[in-house]
């Protein structure tokens, strides 16, 4: 993504207050959701212009990106905004764990049971 792109995007994305935005990294050929971080401007330039996942640390107050030190690197495959332009989907080819605890995903630690919802049955005439 050239410069001039990234800025007509950076534009459209809708920051919080505190400057960031959500950015949920998807394994790119499963679909299978790997994580979330967060990005500021400057760490969503370096994603687009350089291949791999930059996040912005809050709790460090610091620009990390994912693999340097772990090895568990994240190769940019796409990206997109949502429609509301608040929430960033990037999608990745993951090597190694994706989740600070070694884990593939950040969302396998604590299945949760909700109930689940039923469909309702559509007649065909209502098609």
């Amino acid at each position: 993504m050239n410069a001039t792109t990234t800025d007509a995007v950076l534009e459209r994305i809708r920051f919080t207050d505190t400057g960031l935005v959500p950015a949920i990294i998807q394994q790119w050929d499963t679909r299978e959701v790997l994580m979330m971080g967060w990005m500021d401007a400057e760490a969503f330039r370096r994603t687009m212009g350089e291949g791999r996942v930059t996040f912005w640390s809050r709790s460090r107050q610091e620009y990390w990106r994912k693999g340097d030190t772990s090895g568990h690197v994240q190769y940019v495959k796409g990206a997109a905004l949502d429609c509301d332009g608040d929430t960033l989907l990037i999608t990745v080819e993951q090597v190694g764990a994706a989740c600070h605890t070694g884990t593939r995903t950040c969302f396998d630690g604590d299945v949760l049971e909700p109930v689940v919802g039923a469909s309702p049955e559509i007649e065909a005439a209502d098609l």
